[in-house]
Order: structure tokens, then sequence, then C-alpha cells
């Protein structure tokens, strides 16, 4: 994803409808609100209607959110990132996260706007809960969980300087950016870059 000129400053627009243009921004509290007490009912649910134990619970968490992990990773490379041809697709393409490539510093577009996240979070659920049943109220979450993390760690990437800590997370993802945009897919962190030896090389910062 290729742009003749990357804008620090701005914003894209996708919709000519202020309406339509309003449902692709959003804050980052806006999704915690929506997210967090889904996380803690289902979590709750499980083990005070379904049985579910306690280790049980915190080991599907943390399962949730390793596949999480892999999902963002798979979604990044291959959805976003995708080769299309058609000038319909092109616009899908970039309203989903070309907007994002060229304004990479547009904090109202660093998470996935409230509705199509609930919609694309339900049928995941739906997935999830019709392959695994009652153990999708712990993996379900620590999924949710992971995407939390995610979204965080990219909102402070590119908004925030790094902590010494995790300059190099932030150097791949502003790779990715800036220089090879074909590299660095994670973002909350780089365990599926290593494994599919998809980690930008330092030699190209």
């Amino acid at each position: 994803m290729h742009f003749d000129k990357i804008k620090n400053k701005g914003q894209g627009r996708l919709f000519q409808s202020e309406f339509m243009e309003t449902m692709t921004k959003t804050h980052p509290i806006v999704i915690y609100s929506m997210y967090f007490p889904v996380i803690i009912f289902m979590l709750y649910y499980g083990i005070a209607y379904k049985g579910m134990g306690g280790w049980h619970e915190v080991l599907l968490f943390i399962l949730g959110a390793l596949f999480w992990s892999l999902f963002e990773y798979i979604m990044h490379r291959y959805i976003f990132h995708m080769i299309v041809e058609s000038p319909r697709a092109k616009k899908f393409v970039y309203t989903m996260h070309g907007v994002h490539h060229e304004f990479p510093r547009d904090q109202e577009r660093l998470f996935m706007p409230p509705v199509p996240s609930i919609i694309v979070a339900s049928l995941i659920f739906f997935i999830m809960h019709s392959l695994m049943g009652m153990h999708s109220l712990a993996f379900f979450p620590g999924f949710l969980f992971g995407y939390l993390v995610y979204g965080s760690m990219h909102f402070a990437i590119h908004a925030f300087a790094p902590p010494a800590f995790m300059k190099a997370l932030w150097r791949n993802h502003h790779l990715h950016h800036y220089k090879v945009p074909e590299k660095g897919f994670g973002v909350s962190s780089v365990l599926w870059d290593v494994v599919f030896r998809t980690v930008p090389r330092k030699e190209e910062a």
C-alpha cells in the first residue's frame, strides 16, 4: 500500500455524508466502555452459571488473547493489504485501511469504529460459540482483551513517543508505514512477524 505522499497532518475524507463520515471515527474510551463490560460479564457468567473453574477460564482467556495476535497478523497482512484491481474494491480497501496509511496520525481512526466493530465481534462470537460452546465464554473475552491491547498499542504508537523498553515495537510499525509496508504486520507484538519472517530489517530504518 503505497502513497506518493504520506500526510502526518489532517484527516482523510471517506464519505460525502456527514453522518457516515462521523460513523468512521471513534475514541479509545468509547471502545473500552463497550468491551470491558462484555469481558467482565462473560467471565462472571461462565463461573457463576456454567460452572467453569477459575484456572480453566484463565487458560482459555490466555489462549484467546494469543489467538487474537495471530488473527491480527493474518487480517493485517492478507485482508488490509490485499492487492485488488477494480475501483470498487480499491475504495473498499482504502476505506478499511488505506486511509490510515495515508493519514497515519489521525487519532480518530486508530480503532475500528463502534458499529462495524460490534458487527464483526458479534459474528466472531457466534462462530466461536458454535465451535466451542460454553468455553467461548472465556476464550472470546481473551480474544477481545487482545483486541483492546492491540488497539491501545496502535493508538500509543501513533500518538506518543515510545518508552525505552518498547522502541523496537514502535520502530517496526513505523517502518511498516513509512518504508516497508510489506513487512511488520504485527502491532501488539512481533511474535508472528518472527514466525513468518516479516520483521523489518534494522538496515531498512
